[in-house]
C-alpha cells in the first residue's frame, strides 16, 4: 500500500530538481548570450531583468487574468451554498489561514482548477458540469485536490515554471538574432566566434523545446502530489479516484474557454485526447488518468 507521506515527499523533491534543471538551462542561455556579446555580466543581467518583469506581472495579475480568460464567475449563496460550505470545511481541515474564494464556470465539462500566488490570495474554480455529475464524496475529493495545490504552493511553482519558459523563449530569440544578424569580423578569434555561432544556433532552437518539456513534466509531477495530498486531507482516496473515473468517461471533456496557457491548471486536461502514444504523453500537461486512479486505489 502506498504511503501518503512518501508519495508527497517524493513528488516534492522531483519537482524541486526539475525547477533547478530549468533554472540552470536559463542561466546557460544567459551566459552564452553574454559570451557572444563579449560580456557574461550583460547576459546574466538581461536574464535577471527579463525574469523580474515576467515574475512581477505573473505574481500580481496572473490569477485575475486566468479567471477572466476562463469566464469564471464568483459563486454566491444561496445558489452555491453547498459548494462554498465544502470549500470552507476542507480549507479549515487543511489548516489554511484564509479560505480561498470560490468561482464557477458555466460549462458541461467535468473539471476544476485552483489559482493564486499564495494561500492568502487563492481561489478554487469548478465547472457546473462537475457539480451536477459528482456526488458529495467525489466533489470533496476534487476540492481537496485543488486545496492541496493551494497549500503546497503548486500554483507558485507552476508560475515560476511559466516565467522560466518565457525567459527561455526570449533569451533564445535574442541569441538567435544576435548570431544571424550580428557582425563576425573579429579575425583574431575566428575559431571562438564559429563555436559561439554554432552553440548559439543550437541553444536558440533547442532550449525553448526543452523548456516546454520541463514545464509539462513539472505540471504532471504536481498533479500526483495534489492527488496524494488531497487523499490525505479527506482520508478517503476512493472519493477522488471515483471522481477521476467520471471525469475520464466524460463524453465532452472540452472546456470551451480553456487554452494552452491555462490547461496545466485543471484537474484533468481540458482538451480532447486523440491518442495514447508516447509523444502524446510526453507533451501532456497531466499524467495518464488511469495511472492516477491506480495510485489512489493503492492508498
Amino acid at each position: 500500500m502506498a504511503n501518503f507521506y512518501n508519495e508527497i515527499s517524493s513528488n516534492k523533491w522531483k519537482s524541486i530538481l526539475l525547477i533547478l534543471l530549468f533554472a540552470g538551462m536559463v542561466s546557460v542561455l544567459g551566459v552564452v548570450l553574454g559570451l557572444y556579446w563579449g560580456s557574461i555580466f550583460s547576459g546574466i543581467v538581461l536574464a535577471l531583468t527579463l525574469g523580474g518583469i515576467y515574475f512581477l506581472i505573473s505574481y500580481y495579475s496572473g490569477d485575475a487574468l486566468i479567471l477572466s480568460m476562463t469566464g469564471a464567475k464568483l459563486a454566491t449563496k444561496p445558489e452555491y451554498t453547498s459548494l462554498i460550505n465544502t470549500v470552507e470545511g476542507l480549507a479549515i481541515a487543511a489548516g489554511l489561514s484564509t479560505v480561498p474564494k470560490v468561482y464557477v464556470i458555466e460549462d458541461t465539462a467535468l473539471n476544476a482548477f485552483a489559482t493564486g500566488r499564495d494561500p492568502q490570495h487563492a481561489s478554487v474554480t469548478v465547472t457546473t458540469g462537475l457539480l451536477k455529475k459528482l456526488n458529495k464524496l467525489e466533489l470533496e475529493g476534487v476540492i481537496a485536490h485543488e486545496l492541496s495545490h493551494v497549500k503546497n504552493y503548486d500554483i507558485r511553482v507552476m508560475m515560476l515554471a511559466s516565467v522560466l519558459v518565457g525567459i527561455t523563449v526570449l533569451l533564445s530569440d535574442f541569441l538567435l538574432r544576435s548570431v544571424l544578424w550580428g557582425r563576425h569580423d573579429d579575425r583574431d578569434n575566428n575559431q571562438l566566434t564559429i563555436i559561439l555561432i554554432i552553440a548559439g544556433i543550437v541553444l536558440a532552437i533547442v532550449a525553448p523545446f526543452i523548456g516546454m518539456l520541463i514545464q509539462l513534466a513539472i505540471s504532471r509531477k504536481r498533479e500526483f502530489l495534489a492527488d496524494a495530498s488531497g487523499a490525505m486531507l479527506t482520508r478517503y482516496p476512493k472519493g477522488l479516484a471515483d471522481a477521476l473515473r467520471k471525469i475520464k468517461s466524460d463524453p465532452v471533456p472540452l472546456v470551451d474557454k480553456a487554452n494552452r496557457a491555462t490547461a496545466h491548471l485543471f484537474i484533468s486536461s481540458p482538451f480532447r485526447k486523440t491518442s495514447r502514444v508516447f509523444f502524446t504523453n510526453l507533451f501532456s500537461t497531466h499524467p495518464p488518468i488511469d495511472e492516477r486512479i491506480k495510485k489512489l486505489d493503492e492508498m
